[in-house]
């Protein structure tokens, strides 16, 4: 299955097949330098088949987790490739998770001022959502993704082969976004999460998710309107994320979590917890609101005028932007903790 992102001259194709890992070379000129990014959790079989098709390939390992996800890391790849003698005509190619995606991207948008990046997600989360739409940041003070760029990949091949070597939680984790992508633009694909396995359909899934985002993307590369509806949860998410250490809870829970507070219609939200609790995804958590608002004022929500800008979900297919002040915030928190 092949979507093109249609972005003018930054346009590029994802490719979702299951073993599109061996089949990276048949669809990019690897033939140059490739600095390959992964980290430790990703089986060592994925690395090595994308090492055999790269004629001058140089691996880097990064630790597990979003720790990694830090200057330090972003340091280290621009230090291995300069070391290498990486020019203008050569690439970086992440092969893992979102936070290897996101710092892979990062580096590559940096080194030189940006070189080719091709990204081969092998997480639920990663092939659904981090991997299209050219977001690429590092954590800093604790705090998601305050340094990063706008930086669109060359190619993106989701190997949903990889996906069956997930733990449980890993696998399901990455399915909040898809849940998300279906309450905003496809009740087709949220109607899937209540009747059907989603081990049934999961390409399924993942191709209505890119599909849903693209059309997103397309319209509103830079984030200037339409796309910010795509942070539905992520006010939320984000500060819990942060609270509980970046180590916590993973990402799509909080995600998860932080959607349902901004969900208005008491109905949907008693289906979409009734698919967290079929995927196995968290439907509450005890949260200390003035930690959860400090960490907010420092993820981009904020505005001048000191209002916040926040997604709200009137009905499936249904959202909007409001602008609302911190106390209005802080009542949307507490309505979360219940």
């Amino acid at each position: 299955m092949k979507i093109t992102m249609r972005l003018g001259e930054r346009s590029y194709d994802i490719i979702i097949k299951e073993g599109g890992l061996g089949r990276i070379g048949q669809l990019a000129n690897l033939s140059r330098r490739v600095l390959v990014v992964s980290d430790s959790g990703v089986p060592e079989e994925y690395i090595r088949t994308v090492l055999a098709q790269c004629s001058a390939g140089v691996p880097v390992i990064l630790q597990q987790g979003e720790g990694a996800k830090s200057l330090e890391s972003f340091g280290t790849l621009l230090n291995v490739m300069y070391e290498h003698g990486f020019t203008r005509a050569d690439t970086v190619l992440a092969v893992g998770g979102g936070v290897v995606g996101d710092v892979a991207g990062f580096a590559a948008s940096a080194y030189m001022r940006g070189i080719r990046f091709i990204n081969c997600p092998t997480t639920t989360l990663a092939q659904i959502d981090a991997s299209v739409g050219g977001k690429t940041a590092v954590n800093i003070g604790g705090a998601k993704n305050v340094a990063g760029a706008f930086y669109q990949p060359s190619l993106v091949v989701a190997d949903t082969d990889a996906l069956k070597t997930l733990p449980p939680r890993h696998f399901v984790n990455g399915l909040a976004e898809a849940v998300k992508a279906g309450l905003l633009f496809d009740e087709t694909l949220f109607t899937m999460f209540e009747e059907q396995d989603v081990h049934d359909c999961i390409t399924d899934i993942i191709v209505r998710s890119i599909a849903a985002k693209q059309s997103v993307v397309e319209r509103d590369e830079r984030e200037k309107g339409l796309r910010a509806t795509l942070n539905f949860g992520h006010t939320i998410g984000h500060a819990i994320e942060s609270c509980e250490g970046l180590g916590g809870l993973y990402h799509g829970e909080c995600v998860a979590l932080g959607m349902l507070p901004m969900i208005e219609e008491p109905s949907v939200r008693r289906r979409v917890r009734s698919v967290y609790k079929k995927l196995g995804l968290p439907v509450h958590i005890r949260y200390d609101g003035d930690k959860i608002m400090e960490f907010i004022r420092h993820d981009k929500k904020q505005r001048a005028d000191g209002t916040f800008t926040v997604v709200r979900l009137a009905q499936i297919g249904k959202s909007r932007l409001d602008k609302v002040t911190a106390e209005q915030l802080r009542g949307i928190i507490r309505e979360g903790i219940r």
